[in-house]
């Protein structure tokens, strides 16, 4: 199913990908991660997130405005570590995850029992550690639609995942 298939009122819990592509904005997959966003910012749909998803999204957007400010193709993650001092330069990641908040996106945090319920996830469904612990949270929190890039999450049942394409 794609975003246009979520349907009006609907609780929505967003991955890092659509945030990237919607915030970066991804040439191709951009427009329709900012009309999901409108739908949010209208409140035709009840999004949510969390604080691990948030960080994810800053570290991805972090190192696209490095390869772009520095025009550095590759490595890019070697290189701020080794020249620490630019990433104090990089200011659009920070701003870009700032506007989340302002789009009437809530934010989940991440208490530690969840982390237990995402390794459990990870063994049952074949997920890596960071998505494991996005359907636990959304498990906890009763959360059952995903908008989401990543098709990995298909494999679990119970979720109903919305892609941008």
């Amino acid at each position: 199913m794609t975003f246009a298939d979520a349907p009006s009122g609907a609780n929505l819990f967003l991955d890092a990908n659509l945030l990237v592509y919607h915030l970066a904005p991804h040439p191709a997959l951009g427009p329709v991660c900012t009309q999901l966003m409108e739908r949010i910012e209208n409140k035709d749909l009840l999004a949510f997130t969390s604080t691990h998803v948030l960080s994810e999204a800053a570290h991805h957007l972090m190192t696209f405005e490095a390869s772009q400010r520095f025009g550095w193709p590759s490595k890019i993650v070697e290189r701020l570590k080794r020249q620490p001092a630019l990433i104090q330069q990089l200011t659009n990641f920070r701003q870009a995850i700032d506007q989340v908040s302002q789009l009437g996106i809530q934010i989940l945090t991440i208490s530690p029992p969840l982390i237990s319920a995402a390794a459990a996830v990870s063994q049952q469904h074949g997920l890596l550690s960071n998505d494991a612990l996005l359907i636990a949270l959304m498990q906890a929190h009763g959360l059952t639609n995903l908008a989401s890039h990543d098709d990995d999450f298909d494999r679990v049942p119970g979720i109903t995942r919305y892609a941008p394409a």
